[in-house]
């Protein structure tokens, strides 16, 4: 430096020692001019001030030499400490330089810059909060100084001004906040414990309310909160927990919109082979989980990104067992909100929404997005699912669209866990239970709008390995198919739909005239006034899946259909699936459906009413019922004896019978399936389901065709352990002699079955005609096999 320039009103022996190296004469000079200003200030004299200031700062902390940027820094403190309270005047002046050398590659002259700024602070006391954002950004800085030393410094300048701040009542928080939210992106850890131990304090000050800006730092409080060093996360802990009891206190004055898109981003794990992010994910999912709570139905609108975010926590292992309660607890909780106020149109709600309001709701939007660029950016996410915050609060809508969305993508994914399609299927029974008007077909956004695309999935749902998840999907099915709202004036589906898998086949009532039942029967439909017009496609499309995966009928399909006649009336499903089977090409299928079916009919407890009704054929109804179920059943020989067996037709069942034998009159074939279901119909005559049969045994006058019938299975079967039963079963009849009383006898089975409501020459017919089909297809598939059916030549 030039000693011979003029720095008065610096004498040379302030200049040569602020110049020096050593410390000592350093601070003798600082002496020197803390004398010297305190002689200005008594004076009055401002300008001499602001030229000393001014000559320390250019010529001295601003210097290129080392020791003279030293020896600029402790004048500068000096003239701080001779101003006293009047240094707040001044303050612009002493800090700027003070600042600069913050950034000085020596890491003693970064030190000494801290000291000075200590002890200007130190003096000025509240008068430096209108520079606060400028000491704040310096000690970010500092705060990360690699130095012990220049760190440890800085520590006591960072006390001193939260001492300054929480004192004071005149914080600029609307200033700071912006600093606040750039600076909370740092990835250094001392930087985000400074980040942290700020926030904490200003959250202390009554004064200060932090929460309303809340929504600028949050994304940046979760990306601290996965930092590696466990002091720092405990630090973030205590203050998102320092923030939730305050939301707690004060829901109504909370911007619970702006903040959700937040914590549907944290809940979502970019990365679960990161233990912090099981951290994140907890305190944004319990987060959440309050806000449902303490905002209701304000969240409505958002409830596709909320469940977004929850799903796929539900399916957690007891790993992330804390995790998983409270995303049940977010998933039920957003549930409950669902009532039926929002069975309304979406035009209505929409209608009351102004221009305004709606340009408004979009510039908001806009703003938070953009907020949100940098933490999205950060942690790497994609396909993330957003909230779109609206303005007012007052129109509460249920996005039932974006609702529906969300549950068909986690029902496609064949990744989804088992306890996340149980919620999703939940969701959408929940639906449809409450919003039946909305779900009305005729609504343009309704639930029933979307079932075609969701039709085919929960179809396939019916294939899932959890015996639980196919209850819930059959519960679901079942609401489409009888729900009122699901009534449509067109069996076809909307404009636009899929029009390949709801597909009704012409005809439906094909046959009901020839039943033989009278003008009554010939009217009835396969389903009653509770079914709406998806219920006949929901049985068209069950079958369809049943012939398609063999595996599903052999492993399921009773389990499938047991529960639907719980959920269904018994008669309607029993009563379709006829009306179906009676037109099915695939004869094969259509046997073995039949045989399923009526194994069900005999010996499932959910089927009691049913075949109670079918035991007497005393009603119209209970014939038209019988007509229809045989004629399908004519696919299987057993199962047509055992229906009849059931509705006690016997002399019927004998008639049957008598086709069996390859005579002149009969000529099916006897294969080893078939005595194999005969064997089961034995088994089945011993049940409790046919105590009525064996009963009817002792009445041997009125009903000898029983007595035919059984004999005629008997001579049916090899002599095998079924053919032992039913021996010893008939060997039991008693002598008709013996039995014979002067009682007036009983009305016969058989003159009960010659009731005119049931034409049994006609049914006799049509069960040859199926027959010879079958046989007509066996034939041919024996001939193009290389290995024919078994089959027992008698």
């Amino acid at each position: 430096m030039n000693t011979e320039k003029d720095f008065s009103p610096l004498t040379p022996n302030i200049v040569r020692a602020l110049n020096d190296k050593l410390y000592e004469k350093r601070k003798v000079a600082a002496l020197e001019i803390e004398k010297l200003v305190r002689e200005f200030v008594a004076q009055n004299n401002s300008t001499q001030i602001r030229h000393v200031i001014q000559i320390l700062a250019t010529e001295f902390a601003l210097s290129q030499h080392p020791h003279s940027r030293k020896g600029g820094l402790i004048g500068l403190a000096a003239c701080s400490i001779a101003l006293g309270k009047d240094s707040g005047l001044y303050l612009k002046e002493l800090i700027e330089p003070v600042l600069t050398c913050f950034n000085d590659s020596d890491s003693r002259l970064r030190y000494y810059a801290c000291e000075a700024l200590y002890n200007i602070v130190k003096v000025a006391r509240g008068a430096v909060l209108p520079h606060f954002s400028v000491l704040f950004d310096g000690l970010s800085k500092l705060a990360a100084d690699p130095d012990p030393n220049v760190k440890s410094g800085s520590e006591l300048l960072d006390r001193l001004l939260k001492d300054i701040v929480t004192e004071s009542n005149k914080f600029d928080l609307v200033a700071f906040v912006p600093l606040l939210r750039e600076r909370i992106y740092s990835n250094n850890q001392y930087a985000r414990q400074f980040i942290i131990s700020w926030i904490l304090v200003l959250e202390s000050v009554p004064d200060i309310n932090l929460l309303d800006y809340l929504p600028e730092i949050l994304d940046g409080l979760f990306q601290i909160l996965g930092d590696g060093s466990k002091e720092i996360r405990r630090m973030c802990e205590v203050v998102l927990g320092e923030f939730l009891k305050e939301i707690k206190k004060t829901p109504s004055s909370v911007k619970f919109a702006e903040m959700a898109n937040i914590l549907v981003i944290h809940c979502q794990v970019s990365d679960e082979s990161k233990l912090t992010n099981d951290l994140i994910q907890l305190t944004a999912m319990t987060w959440m989980r309050e806000f449902i709570q303490l905002a209701g139905r304000v969240v409505l609108p958002y409830s596709s990104g909320i469940l977004t975010a929850v799903l796929p926590c539900l399916s957690y292992d007891d790993r992330k067992k804390s995790t998983k309660e409270a995303a049940s607890a977010c998933n039920n909780s957003l549930m409950k909100l669902v009532t039926p106020e929002d069975d309304v149109d979406e035009e209505e709600s929409q209608s009351t929404t102004s221009p305004q309001s709606k340009d408004a709701s979009s510039k908001k939007e806009g703003d938070l997005n953009d907020s949100l660029n940098a933490s999205q950016e950060s942690v790497g996410l994609s396909n993330i699912s957003f909230f779109t915050p609206t303005s007012d609060k007052s129109q509460v809508t249920l996005d039932l669209d974006g609702i529906v969305q969300v549950l068909d993508r986690h029902l496609h994914d064949s990744s989804t866990g088992m306890m996340t399609r149980i919620a999703v299927l939940k969701w959408l029974y929940h639906l449809y239970i409450k919003t039946p008007r909305k779900a009305s077909y005729q609504c343009d956004r309704s639930m029933f709008r979307h079932t075609d695309s969701l039709f085919p999935m929960l179809l396939k749902t019916l294939s899932d390995e959890s015996d639980e998840v196919i209850l819930k999907d059959l519960e679901v099915l079942a609401e489409i198919a009888s729900s009122p709202a699901g009534q449509t004036e067109s069996s076809g589906p909307c404009d636009g739909a899929d029009k390949t898998e709801l597909h009704v086949p012409d005809g439906s009532k094909v046959g009901q005239q020839q039943l033989g039942v009278g003008a009554k029967g010939a009217d009835s439909s396969p389903s009653t006034p509770s079914m709406n017009s998806y219920f006949y496609k929901f049985m068209i499309n069950l079958l369809k899946r049943f012939s398609l995966e063999r595996k599903l009928l052999e492993t399921r399909g009773a389990f499938i259909i047991r529960q639907l006649c719980l959920l269904l009336h018994a008669e309607n499903i029993f009563h379709s699936m006829a009306d179906i089977l009676l037109k099915e090409e695939d004869l094969k299928f259509a046997s073995t459906m039949v045989q399923t079916l009526n194994t069900i009919l005999l010996t499932s407890a959910e089927l009691f009413q049913l075949r109670n009704q079918l035991k007497d054929l005393r009603t119209p109804e209970s014939c038209t019922l019988f007509c229809c179920l045989y004629r399908s059943w004519c696919h299987n020989p057993v199962a047509t004896v055992s229906l009849c067996f059931l509705t006690q037709n016997y002399q019927h069942a004998y008639d049957l019978i008598q086709k069996l034998y390859p005579t002149a009159s009969g000529d099916l074939e006897v294969t080893v399936d078939f005595l194999m279901e005969v064997d089961k119909l034995v088994q089945l005559i011993e049940s409790p389901i046919f105590t009525y049969l064996r009963l009817q045994l002792l009445d041997v006058e009125n009903n000898p065709y029983l007595i035919k019938a059984l004999y005629g299975l008997l001579m049916l079967l090899p002599q095998s352990q079924a053919f032992q039963l039913l021996s010893h079963r008939l060997r039991c009849v008693p002598n008709p002699e013996l039995m014979r009383t002067v009682e007036v006898p009983k009305p016969s089975s058989a003159k009960r079955g010659t009731q005119p409501q049931v034409d049994y020459m006609e049914l006799l017919q049509h069960f040859d005609r199926v027959q010879s089909k079958h046989l007509e297809v066996r034939h041919q598939r024996t001939g193009h096999a290389e290995h024919p059916d078994r089959k027992l030549v008698l």
